[in-house]
């Protein structure tokens, strides 16, 4: 154990009381590995937000067990309170509780509050421990920073002296996913800058944002590969109109010829991060290591995807890690399995039958991993992460569009396309890119709730709520506007400044919903787009959907949407209840029922012997407790890649307990010429 866990942890002793009090306002408690560290000491933690929700829970779960003289959900209760003091609590709680308090300021006093306030939990430890080794006497802010920036980022930006230095330090950091938070990332740029160093341009953005800057170097490649007389066919992200001359050439040159440049270069392209350009011819001479970043026929781009699942198989998160590793890992296995739709060739072919095998290979130990770290409580863990830098769980999502509007974008619109996985996100978002440079992303991920059906998880995604919050409609989605319009009108939007609208997937149907906007001009807009939900369970595999996607795409519709909304001043945020697997059928078990008809990856009980009959009779299903369920819903999850329908019936569902399924994409949409 670290000296950091070490020293928060040493608050918390499980014999002295039952019930604490976490005085926290910077969430340093909410760590993951602290709170696995105390759920195996025998502690809870629960967030104290809602007094009402807050009160129901604790009287439920805890009081009514203590009470009886019984453990109930562990021996001791840790209440966390975004508060430095604890006056908010009703009296009983503070009376009963022992109280702790937690402060950035106390645990770092040699660095400045506000700089460690912008890092990320896990950065915690590593600074801790530099602070208490390193520091001998208080630092200002510029100080902080720069001391920050090396023990944390390892970058010192006053040691790049040049072009080379610059982009292997950016490639390496982004490489390891450290994009800097914005104001370290200005830090840097400032001092980057202040050399002569691409004096006009967005240098602060590139450190922080890992899209923006793949974008960046996609162009400055491509325009690399033109140079040495290698043309064709763009496949990435669409550069902002920024970096570009009139003329269409990038404006920035990157070093590729240099050795640390070329290794990071070639890794991301192996992974995913980046990718090739498909050439119909190679000249002589060309040095072999670009070939990584090149595709000359059908079998160079099937090796290529081969060596990109064998990567991702050596890659995959176990049950150990942390929920951002997931995330990343769900990013990168959506970009390969979308390259594996549209492959060429023949289905008999050496390499896609390969391909095919590998993918069983990663699906089956991505599957068992994910399971082992839902089933370690990890899962559980995710309700109580902060979401100001982020949603991580589609419950987040409006308390995060509530902080981006206090942060400025008065007009939101939120986008959920119903059943999207990352993958067909990857499909979209790059037919955008083949048809129209306008629109730039700024990609993260975030996690659907269990079961992942569309009656629990985007019903929660509306209504900022956990399921055990609205179990009288846990198996519909009829209250979804008015939880909807609820959690608005409880931040002060009057609720004829909100729209909702469903059953949105055709392009007739956007003359009405921009009347609507113009008419209504309402502040917060959320849309349900279920197009893609209601096609894909009438598919037997996901190349099937990813076809019909494209189909769809050609319409104009997703186009048009975004345009509509981007033109009237909304920022467009884009996610998904749930994503979606290919499965094959075990049969239909007759008990349980199901939140909603087309979730055949599970089956919700309401009593353990029904549960456990099923369990008996399928014995590849899989039992897992979920946290922030109501108590009287118990799901049984289908095994493997397996679904509840006809023996040996092949099917596009959801429900279960996959990377395809459980961690969906959280895009911000903006017209490419915004891009800082």
């Amino acid at each position: 154990m670290s000296h950091w866990s070490e020293r928060i942890l040493s608050h918390f002793t499980a014999d002295l009381t039952r019930l604490w009090v976490a005085c926290d306002p910077d969430d340093v408690l909410l760590d993951e590995k602290l709170l696995s560290e105390l759920r195996c000491r025998g502690f809870e933690v629960m967030l104290y937000e809602d007094p009402f929700a807050f009160r129901a829970e604790y009287e439920e779960r805890y009081r009514a067990a203590w009470d009886r003289g019984e453990q109930g959900p562990a021996p001791s209760l840790v209440l966390h309170l975004r508060s430095a003091g604890a006056n908010e609590l009703p009296w009983d709680i503070v009376h009963h509780g022992r109280v702790v308090q937690l402060s950035l300021a106390e645990l770092f006093p040699r660095l400045a509050y506000n700089t460690v306030q912008q890092l990320d939990s896990e950065h915690f430890a590593g600074l801790f421990h530099a602070h208490q080794t390193e520091l001998q006497s208080a630092r200002g802010e510029n100080e902080s920073k720069d001391f920050i920036l090396e023990h944390v980022y390892q970058l010192t930006p006053r040691s790049i002296r040049n072009t080379v230095d610059f982009w292997r330090e950016l490639l390496r950091m982004h490489f390891a996913n450290r994009s800097l938070p914005l104001l370290f990332a200005q830090h840097a740029a400032g001092i980057i800058q202040g050399k002569g160093l691409f004096a006009d341009q967005p240098v602060a953005t590139w450190l922080s944002s890992k899209s923006v800057l793949l974008r960046v170097v996609h162009d400055a490649w491509y325009q690399y590969l033109s140079n040495l007389g290698l043309d064709g066919t763009r496949t990435g992200e669409p550069p902002p109109p920024a970096y570009l001359t009139k003329d269409g050439v990038a404006k920035i040159e990157i070093p590729f010829d240099h050795s640390d440049v070329q290794v990071l270069v070639d890794s991301m392209f192996l992974d995913g991060s980046l990718h090739p350009l498909a050439v119909h011819s190679v000249p002589t001479g060309i040095p072999s290591w670009i070939k990584a970043g090149i595709v000359q026929d059908p079998a160079a781009l099937q090796a290529l995807v081969l060596k990109g699942i064998d990567g991702l198989i050596e890659a995959t998160p176990t049950a150990a890690s942390s929920h951002k590793d997931w995330s990343e890992f769900a990013k990168r296995y959506g970009e390969i399995l979308a390259r594996t739709h549209g492959l060429p060739g023949t289905d008999g072919c050496e390499h896609l039958l390969a391909i095919r095998d590998r993918i069983k290979t990663l699906q089956t130990q991505s599957d068992e991993q994910l399971q082992a770290w839902v089933a370690a409580k990890h899962y559980a863990d995710l309700i109580l992460q902060p979401v100001t830098k982020g949603p991580v769980m589609v419950h987040h999502v409006p308390r995060y569009l509530r902080h981006r509007r206090s942060a400025g974008e008065t007009r939101v619109a939120l986008l959920v396309f119903d059943g999207l996985a990352f993958d067909q996100w990857v499909q979209i978002r790059e037919s955008l890119i083949a048809s129209t440079k306008r629109f730039a992303f700024d990609e993260g991920a975030a996690f659907a709730w269990l079961p992942t059906v569309t009656s629990v998880s985007r019903q929660a995604l509306f209504s900022g709520l956990k399921p055990r919050e609205f179990e009288d409609s846990i198996d519909r989605t009829d209250k979804e506007e008015s939880l909807w319009k609820t959690f608005w009108q409880n931040e002060g939007v009057n609720a004829n400044e909100v729209m909702y609208r469903r059953a949105l997937r055709q392009f007739s149907q956007l003359d009405a919903l921009e009347a609507d906007l113009i008419d209504r001009r309402p502040k917060v807009v959320g849309l349900v787009i279920d197009e893609v939900d209601d096609r894909l369970h009438k598919e037997r595999s996901k190349k099937d959907v990813a076809m019909w996607i494209g189909n769809w795409l050609a319409t104009g519709f997703v186009d048009r949407l975004f345009s509509l909304l981007l033109d009237k001043g909304y920022h467009i945020y884009l996610t998904a209840d749930h994503g979606n697997v290919e499965a094959t059928g075990v049969g239909r078990p007759n008990q349980g029922v199901i939140a909603e008809t087309r979730g055949e990856r599970v089956r919700v009980y309401r009593s353990e012997s029904l549960l456990a009959d099923s369990a008996k009779a399928y014995p590849t299903t899989v039992k897992l407790d979920i946290a922030g369920l109501p108590v009287n819903c118990m799901p049984l999850f289908a095994g493997g890649r397996t679904a509840f329908v006809p023996e040996g019936e092949q099917v596009v569902v959801h429900g279960g307990v996959s990377v395809e399924e459980l961690i969906v994409p959280f895009v911000k949409v903006i017209y490419s010429g915004d891009v800082a």
